[in-house]
């Protein structure tokens, strides 16, 4: 299978003490491409370093992460702003709203989130959304937004059907990781009832590590766990489960020109 991790932070120190050894694994795995979301500005060098390092797998994006919107929110985005004009990126991401950790900032998530989708239009680019107890509202947001030049990713989702037809009435894509493997993820109920081309793939690494490795450290090597998930739920094969979600990254993505 040739697969491709739509969402993964492979520049996190929880893999500084084997990088190597993990970048070896995800290409054995079939491992085309990670597509790499920025959390905030003290990990732009990370995710660049990786990018030198490994630039023919690992690809970034820029963007402010929700649970990292605070006060200086407004500094951060000018600093991202300032790369995002100064060379290319795949997508304007991980951005969105959080309602689990942190509601007090719920506001300026809001107007952080305006702000970087305002990026995403003029540059043609999509976004990557992060939605954690907040799918509604964030649903909302890219339902006022769409103009229909806006396209992108609902990171993580874990949604109800009815959420995924929305997202996908939308344009966007449903963005499938380890919790598909859950026994109570919920995404049984959803997964079936929603085409396969609006489906990408992303394993969170080193989050939520998909099941039997569930609990651990997540890594883009576990990704064929995923797709063989999905298959089993579409009662179709992993190796097709890749083939169309890769096409449905790829025609998102803008590759970067080296």
């Amino acid at each position: 299978m040739n697969l491709i991790d739509t969402h993964a932070h492979i520049y996190s120190s929880k893999f500084d003490s084997d990088r190597d050894q993990v970048i070896d694994e995800i290409r054995e795995a079939g491992i085309e491409r990670i597509f790499m979301p920025n959390v905030d500005v003290e990990t732009i060098d990370r995710m660049l370093d990786c990018e030198s390092r490994y630039g023919d797998l690992c690809i970034p994006m820029m963007g402010l992460h929700p649970c990292d919107v605070k006060e200086d929110f407004e500094q951060q985005l000018y600093v991202m702003e300032g790369w995002l004009n100064k060379r290319p990126f795949a997508a304007v991401g991980e951005i969105g709203t959080d309602l689990y950790w942190d509601k007090s900032t719920f506001d300026i998530q809001v107007e952080a989130l305006k702000i970087q989708i305002g990026w995403a239009k003029s540059k043609n680019l999509p976004i990557v959304l992060h939605c954690r107890e907040s799918i509604d509202q964030t649903i909302e947001i890219i339902e006022s937004a769409q103009n229909g030049s806006l396209t992108g990713i609902f990171h993580c989702f874990t949604g109800t059907l009815e959420q995924a037809k929305r997202i996908t009435k939308l344009g966007f894509l449903l963005g499938i990781g380890g919790v598909v493997t859950y026994k109570n993820g919920g995404l049984d109920q959803v997964v079936p009832f929603i085409g396969l081309e609006n489906l990408v793939l992303e394993t969170d690494a080193p989050y939520l590590a998909p099941v039997p490795h569930r609990g651990k450290r997540n890594s883009p090597a576990y990704l064929p766990l995923i797709a063989q998930r999905v298959g089993d739920l579409l009662q179709i094969s992993s190796e097709k489960v890749a083939e169309v979600t890769k096409s449905n990254a790829l025609n998102l993505f803008k590759e970067i020109k080296k």
